[in-house]
């Protein structure tokens, strides 16, 4: 068994103790999800107060579905999916007020391996910003928070190969803005 797999094998186990109402399960799969969670939350609202609303919405979407899951299921999609649902119901309710933050009050998010190679931190990270919001979101969800395409196409509702083909664009894009050669 990898270690990706015992990760995976443990959220499972927590999933099911908490189906079985140990709350104990439940602080450690939050404790476990809450960060990679909010980095999701992140690409589509940028307020930390938002974010927090979102990440605290989506634990109580947890807790209603909790007998819906079905092990051994991946939790993470499962909890992605339950994520993107609370986010994009934000944003629809919330469509006519757009709040800007500015860029120094944002968290810093870590950069996909692959597009660091492209150029600065700084520069990615504005660049990665720039991406419509899905090609974030699948930046997001495979390079940063390892989630397969085939996972990250149950999250999206879109084939595994169109997520496969957003992040190509997604990346091609960011080695456009940059002026890399071949791009």
């Amino acid at each position: 068994m990898t270690e990706l797999d015992a990760d995976q094998q443990r959220l499972v186990e927590l999933m099911i103790g908490y189906q079985n109402g140990n709350m104990a399960d439940f602080n450690d799969l939050y404790s476990t999800l809450q960060a990679p969670l909010t980095r999701y939350l992140w690409t589509f609202v940028r307020n930390a107060s938002a974010v927090e609303d979102l990440l605290q919405t989506t634990f109580l979407q947890l807790h209603r579905a909790r007998r819906t899951y079905i092990p051994p299921r991946p939790v993470k999609p499962w909890m992605y999916a339950i994520a993107r649902h609370v986010a994009l119901m934000h944003l629809r309710s919330h469509r006519r007020r757009r709040e800007v933050t500015a860029d120094e009050t944002l968290p810093d998010i870590p950069i996909p391996p692959a597009a660091e190679k492209l150029g600065d931190r700084k520069m990615v990270r504005r660049l990665l910003l720039e991406l419509p919001r899905p090609a974030q979101e699948v930046l997001v969800l495979h390079h940063m928070l390892g989630l397969s395409f085939v996972e990250i196409g149950h999250v999206m509702g879109i084939s595994s190969g169109a997520a496969k083909v957003r992040a190509h664009r997604a990346l091609k894009t960011i080695r456009a803005r940059i002026g890399e050669p071949g791009a």
